[in-house]
């Protein structure tokens, strides 16, 4: 397995990005803790809020960097591909079932011990309302037998977060593969496995959203 490491590029401009990003929103970071240190592969499933999610995540593992998936549209500007793909960026395409998303993703756990992030709801909540599931986290996590930390991303009104809007994000504890409760790798129990993982960014949630009270 190649050893985790982040490019230079991202580290400068991630701290950058780090400085700009707390005096737009008010960030909080919970739990930032359970990310294992490089080299150790782990999936992160998020809500999906607004496009400043990906950013979201990076900026809570700012000491590793998180790959992630990218709508296949960002990546038509060659400027903004090059930027993008340097923050850890890979392409989906939209009706393709995002196979070689999922591929490059089991590439970068399996071979290199990378931070993989995905947004387990498969598109941005416009009503600010957990949406079901999809179940590719879920297949990515078992196939590779990697851990699963679900994460939180929360605003008062659980709505896309605007300027100087208070943003929580939480780390969870991690699932581990003996805790999958997958023995056949059915579609049945791959559902519940997504289901699982939502539950707990639900749980989450409920406890982050008293912090705005």
């Amino acid at each position: 397995m190649k050893k985790d490491k982040k490019n230079k590029l991202y580290a400068v401009c991630a701290r950058i990005v780090w400085v700009v990003y707390h005096l737009i929103y008010r960030c909080d970071f919970n739990g930032i803790e359970k990310l294992p240190a490089r080299g150790e592969k782990v999936l992160l499933c998020s809500n999906h809020l607004s496009a400043a999610d990906p950013v979201f995540l990076a900026l809570a593992g700012i000491r590793r960097q998180i790959f992630y998936m990218a709508k296949a549209e960002l990546f038509k500007h060659k400027f903004l591909a090059f930027f993008i793909r340097q923050f850890g960026a890979f392409p989906v395409e939209r009706g393709t079932g995002g196979a070689d998303a999922l591929a490059e993703a089991r590439r970068k756990l399996e071979e290199e011990g990378r931070a993989v992030g995905i947004f387990i709801e498969g598109t941005r909540s416009k009503t600010g309302e957990l949406l079901k599931p999809k179940i590719g986290a879920a297949v990515l996590a078992y196939e590779t037998q990697t851990p699963v930390i679900p994460v939180c991303i929360t605003t008062k009104n659980c709505r896309t977060p605007g300027l100087f809007t208070r943003v929580v994000v939480t780390f969870g504890d991690p699932i581990l593969p003996e805790d999958f409760g997958i023995t056949e790798g059915s579609g049945v129990e791959l559902r519940r496995l997504s289901r699982t993982i939502m539950e707990h960014i639900a749980a989450m949630r409920e406890e982050d959203l008293k912090k705005f009270k």
